[in-house]
């Protein structure tokens, strides 16, 4: 290139003239753009526990723990390590309620210990009252239930818990150890026992 010196002796004066091109960080944050992709982060009331975001990490760094506690009820844990996060979106993107996790403008998180590289959220999850599978968390339903309006009495799940809220039951009725039978109709089932109880109801079987 012609008279490199003249062209270096001319970005020098305006560098000095305007400031440098490059950013003081770390010493001055870095204002990124509205639109930069940083760390997710959930939010404790936008987010109803339903794991969809863990379901469609391609990067598998959300866990997803169901605990039992006593009764029917127990925890859901969603964990997420941003240490494995390709910060894609995805999570964001797919959340039902578009408030439970998003993508803040955080981008500094170097650290030394890759156990501080954690953020979840905890759900009171329910159980299925035969059987004893997870079905979903509890204000997973409510939001469902909310959703839906008076749509919501077709499901016996969302009914129950409807009422809950509102005070209407106080507690679950005791059930033996017998097979489920048309009276557990009106329980906190799983798709495979709410099955059964439909047709042990129509068929007798």
């Amino acid at each position: 290139m012609r008279k490199p010196k003249l062209r270096e002796l001319r970005e020098a004066v305006k560098a000095f003239v305007k400031g440098p091109y490059t950013t003081k960080f770390p010493k001055v944050p870095s204002i990124p753009p509205e639109t930069f992709r940083g760390k997710p982060k959930y939010d404790e009331e936008g987010c109803v526990g339903c794991g969809a975001c863990a379901q469609v990490c391609p990067s598998a760094a959300i866990e997803l723990i169901d605990e039992r506690g006593k009764g029917p009820t127990g925890t859901r844990r969603l964990v997420l390590h941003y240490d494995l996060c390709h910060f894609c979106g995805q999570c964001e993107a797919n959340c039902i309620t578009e408030e439970g996790i998003k993508l803040s403008l955080e981008y500094d998180l170097a650290t030394y210990d890759r156990r501080e590289t954690v953020e979840s959220v905890e759900k009171e999850l329910l159980f299925c009252e035969f059987c004893g599978a997870p079905v979903t968390a509890v204000d997973h339903l409510r939001w469902l239930a909310r959703k839906l309006g008076p749509l919501a009495f077709s499901n016996q799940a969302l009914i129950l818990v409807s009422h809950k809220e509102l005070a209407l039951v106080e507690k679950t009725a005791p059930r033996d150890k017998r097979p489920v039978w048309r009276t557990d109709y009106m329980r906190i089932l799983c798709p495979k026992c709410r099955r059964e109880v439909i047709y042990t109801e129509e068929w007798g079987t």
